[in-house]
């Protein structure tokens, strides 16, 4: 056995504690982040075993190149209209959040989060998967919706928790849930939607469907347990679901290194479960498509899951409730190399000849136009501090698919109570 003396000549132990490379009042420099051109990471074909393409994990799978070009094997050659279509979904969920950020700026909600420069992660994605597949989103996948189709109307009614709200006030603001359109409930307990994301996939196989889900997270939430649970039942029995990882450099006001960022890309957490692994430009809405579509053909046919990391950045503060200028340099965002996700797109349309700038901004005033008409439907049925806009006893509805005795109990005590209050 060793001994103190032994080991007298030996440096003391330290811990290595991340460290964001700026902080406010520094000037950004990303120029060292490997951004390889459009077009020249291969493709593998969707049956190929995942141990065969692990450099994917490690690249950036791209499709835009500077010049607005759509080029490579990762082009998905969708036409103009399907373009024209993701452009304006993209457009559309900005056009809302910024509608919705001044709501809550004006008291009208208690709560919003932007997705202000990730809108390709979800509406790319979302046009690649089927209506029927189920999506399990984190709390800034709203283009999901948006692109399904899914009334603005009915989002702001639930943002405002008004008497119109679908889910009766029982979520917090934005935390929006849809059977219909394939989209379950958000939670606000991170990284729950994997491994119910996983189950769900599970049941769909078992019973010989052909649906498949996909799941989304950050990448702080990585370190979640409840992460790796999911990556493990997945990998064991080969469940057919897409694990999305948005990694926009920032958790709450924590940044990526705090998740292992320093170490290694969050793709490469693939190899490690035995499954594929791909890291794509995440402000690419067509190498997002690409990549959906890709991997949901691995699932439904059998060969698997697949975990794409979305390279992008998070814009704008975490939440409402959140001021990114405490603690990251206010450069960053423009400083970003890969570019604002919209802009990409309308370039790319007006290199091709299917779009230009009078059309853009034509598109851009009707769509303010359409969100602010949204809005005034929607505060009909009440905003914030307009009262109480679901009755009390509804509280104790909603969870069995009938009320056992106990709650019924209780239920007709607090009827009571308020009733001799006055109330």
């Amino acid at each position: 056995m060793s001994s103190e003396r032994d080991r007298a000549n030996l440096p003391p132990l330290a811990l290595h504690v991340p460290e964001p490379r700026f902080r406010p009042g520094d000037e950004a420099d990303f120029s060292d982040i490997v951004v390889p051109p459009a077009g020249v990471t291969r493709r593998p074909d969707t049956a190929d075993a995942a141990s065969s393409f692990h450099e994917l994990a490690y690249g950036l799978v791209r499709v835009l190149d500077d010049e607005g070009n759509a080029v490579g094997p990762w082009d998905p050659r969708l036409d103009a209209d399907a373009k024209r279509r993701m452009l304006r979904s993209m457009a559309l969920t900005r056009a809302f959040d910024e509608r919705m950020f001044r709501a809550q700026r004006q008291g009208k909600t208690s709560f919003y989060m932007k997705s202000t420069g990730e809108e390709a992660v979800s509406i790319g994605a979302a046009m690649a998967l089927a209506g029927d597949d189920m999506c399990f989103p984190s709390y800034r996948q709203q283009g999901i919706l948006i692109t399904r189709g899914y009334p603005i109307v009915q989002m702001m009614n639930q943002i405002y928790s008004n008497r119109a709200d679908p889910l009766e006030g029982r979520q917090l603001p934005i935390m929006y849930s849809s059977k219909e359109f394939g989209f379950f409930s958000i939670s606000g307990n991170l990284a729950t939607q994997y491994p119910q994301a996983v189950g769900w996939a599970m049941a769909s196989a078992a019973k010989g469907d052909t649906r498949i889900s996909a799941t989304w997270c950050g990448e702080g939430s990585t370190a979640e347990g409840d992460f790796h649970s999911a990556l493990t039942f997945a990998t064991v029995y080969k469940a057919p679901v897409i694990f999305n990882v948005v990694n926009n450099q920032w958790a709450i006001s924590s940044f990526s290194g705090f998740a292992g960022a320093e170490a290694t890309t969050f793709a490469a957490r693939a190899i490690g479960y035995g499954i594929a692994g791909l890291r794509v430009d995440g402000n690419d809405a067509l190498a997002v498509y690409a990549a959906t579509e890709w991997a949901a053909e691995r699932a439904r046919t059998n060969q698997g899951p697949t975990l794409i990391e979305h390279f992008t950045y998070r814009a704008e503060g975490h939440s409402t409730s959140d001021d990114p200028t405490a603690y990251r340099s206010a450069g960053e965002p423009n400083a970003w190399p890969l570019g604002d996700p919209i802009r990409r797109l309308k370039e790319h349309l007006i290199a091709i000849g299917e779009w230009d700038e009078a059309r853009h901004a034509a598109q851009d005033l009707e769509l303010a136009e359409l969100v602010k008409a949204s809005q005034k439907e929607a505060e009909k049925n009440g905003i914030l501090g307009h009262g109480m806009h679901q009755p009390f006893e509804s509280m104790f509805e909603g969870v069995f698919e009938t009320i056992p005795w106990h709650l019924k109990e209780q239920q007709q005590q607090m009827l009571d109570e308020q009733k001799a209050a006055g109330l």
